[in-house]
């Protein structure tokens, strides 16, 4: 066998058939790496342009230097067979055989990164590939949507107006990210434009009906306002009566009410007397926000002359039957210390819920100290005492937990 190599490498015919088959050995090894390679390249790159996040160019890298190297090798070694077939000189067996193990065993790298990531990069390039045909679609959608727009009788609105200016955003957007050829930027101004197409013609689909929403809205606070200047006028008569029958300290957080009642009825109707004018201007968007802005004065106005009307009757039922409210608090005391000696921790929270009882004591006997009794302090103290046993509740039963 050696003897007959001599002969080839001496510039033989049987010599360059020799290297013939040595570079057709070589080639094909070389063609299955670099196919392999291929296929993952172009996967790779169209991960790091959908998600980048996941990244899979770094992982690659080493892979891909692999791979190169070994092809530098073979380029090495197809030179050196060139000029063996010109010049009749040798070229090792051996050579040839550890650069196709060189070669092989690149490929091999590239079948475990491509089997160990082969899901995600099969949608990758899915996703990529459906780039141009989204881009075509949303360009479509988009170009309708703002030939509707301009073809509506309500172009006007300001949603229609809004949701078309961010339309001609996006198209404009798109368009950048296709000149500059990124095709994950291309995608994701695609996306948006599609966001901004919806918003568009919901807008369009929205319309017609908001003169009808926009009347019935004003007709609906009208009324609500003109219910509102009646129950201030309940205002009045409520404070004069807390005044003679209560303590004056009962009702003194109580002495603005009236007025900041009538302010906010006051707003409410300039707000409406806008939102007529903007319906008689086919302006239905711009009544309906002033008629939210309208129904959001009323309801501190409602609040307030509340405020004055409620004190009133809660006064009066606390001065009837002093002892009931004490008692429901009292009854959520002991409730807490059962709960606390069931739980095991009384010594936790036994002398804090004590502390409370005392001060219920305290407050309980104190309307029959005054002459003129503060029904509202006692209230007050009363309802600090519930709120403050109810927080100790909860965080007993976060314990337990």
């Amino acid at each position: 066998m050696a003897g007959r190599r001599r002969g080839w490498f001496r510039g033989s015919a049987r010599n360059n058939e020799w290297v013939q088959q040595a570079r057709q050995t070589l080639t094909a090894a070389f063609l299955d790496m670099d196919t392999r390679q291929s296929i993952a390249e172009t996967a790779v790159a169209a991960s790091a342009q959908m998600f980048p996040e996941r990244g899979m160019a770094a992982q690659w890298e080493p892979v891909r230097a692999r791979c190169y190297d070994a092809a530098g090798a073979y380029l090495a070694l197809n030179e050196r067979l060139d000029q063996a077939e010109r010049e009749g000189g040798t070229v090792p067996q051996q050579e040839i055989d550890t650069q196709v193990r060189r070669l092989a065993d690149a490929a091999s790298g590239v079948d475990r990164f491509y089997r160990g990531n082969q899901a995600h990069l099969e949608n990758a390039v899915a996703v990529y590939n459906t780039v141009p045909q989204l881009v075509a679609q949303v360009r479509a959608a988009a170009g309708a949507a703002r030939q509707a727009a301009n073809d509506s009788p309500h172009a006007s609105y300001p949603s229609i107006r809004r949701a078309a200016a961010a339309v001609d955003e996006g198209l404009i957007t798109l368009e950048g990210a296709v000149a500059g050829g990124a095709t994950g930027a291309v995608r994701d101004a695609a996306t948006k434009l599609e966001a901004h197409t919806r918003e568009l013609s919901r807008a369009l689909e929205d319309a017609p009906g908001k003169q009808h929403s926009a009347t019935t809205a004003l007709a609906s606070a009208a009324t609500r306002l003109s219910a509102a200047r009646h129950r201030l006028d309940r205002i009045p008569p409520a404070m004069s009566t807390l005044l003679r029958e209560f303590n004056a300290a009962s009702s003194a957080d109580l002495a603005n009410n009236g007025r900041e009642a009538h302010r906010a009825v006051d707003a409410a109707d300039a707000e409406l007397s806008r939102a007529r004018a903007a319906l008689q201007n086919n302006d239905p968007e711009q009544t309906l926000e002033l008629t939210t802005s309208a129904r959001a004065h009323l309801a501190v106005a409602e609040e307030q002359a509340d405020a004055v009307t409620d004190r009133l009757s809660l006064l009066r039922e606390v001065r009837d039957k002093p002892q009931d409210k004490a008692k429901a608090v009292r009854f959520k005391l002991r409730d807490a210390q059962m709960l606390a000696v069931n739980n095991g921790l009384v010594a936790e929270w036994g002398s804090v819920l004590d502390a409370q009882a005392e001060r219920l004591d305290r407050v309980s006997g104190s309307l029959g100290d005054a002459r003129h009794p503060d029904y509202w302090a006692y209230v007050s103290e009363l309802d600090l005492i519930a709120n403050f046993v109810a927080g100790v509740v909860d965080r007993m039963r976060n314990t337990d937990r």
